[in-house]
């Protein structure tokens, strides 16, 4: 009778244990920084703006970016109104939030250069830098993202949101649902910015 309560009692601790450990790593999945920094800067990359003409990150070096693949048919979509938001709030200060549409995820972001400027500007009022479509994800994933997941995971969905300092390093990666107002998030930047 004893041994078995007492094999009960070890089923149920280990139990126990497996789902702090799951717990834990399903949360620090939200936010996660790199390993170590090496390799070119963010900024020394290029790109194009979401009408095609060429664009030089090195325009952003100084200030704090915010980089999020974005996409308009996602559940997580509404995130546009807090991004603007933050946006507008901190670029006074050097922020600046990059926008990056990418139709890597269950193809929701189908639409043209044309067509995601007019949803974003009459839907949300967005205001900060869009970049053309890119992948963000898996083999054709584009230099931009190479860079910034070096050391991280890579977006498991839209609005994956990644920290990069004023020098180009990326410091922190934010999961999809970390919503614009997250604490957390808004520590990590304003730690950055300083006073």
């Amino acid at each position: 009778m004893k041994i078995g309560v007492t094999v009960v009692l070890a089923v149920l601790v280990l139990a126990t244990l497996v789902g702090v450990l799951w717990a834990r790593r399903t949360f620090s999945a939200e936010m996660s920084r790199p390993e170590a920094s090496s390799g070119a800067s963010f900024y020394s990359l290029q790109t194009k703006t979401l009408a095609g003409e060429p664009a030089d990150l090195s325009e952003y070096k100084g200030q704090v970016a915010l980089v999020v693949n974005t996409a308009s048919k996602c559940g997580l979509t509404p995130q546009y109104e807090g991004l603007e938001a933050l946006y507008r709030e901190l670029s006074p200060r050097g922020f600046v939030i990059l926008g990056f549409p990418s139709n890597d995820f269950m193809g929701q972001e189908p639409g043209s250069a044309e067509e995601i400027a007019e949803f974003c500007t009459i839907n949300y009022g967005v205001t900060f830098p869009l970049f053309a479509k890119t992948s963000v994800k898996g083999e054709e994933k584009s230099e931009i993202y190479q860079v910034l997941t070096r050391g991280l995971e890579e977006p498991s969905w839209n609005f994956t949101k990644y920290l990069v300092d004023q020098d180009g390093q990326v410091v922190a990666r934010f999961g999809p649902r970390t919503k614009p107002d997250d604490k957390e998030m808004r520590q990590a930047i304003e730690g950055l910015l300083g006073s």
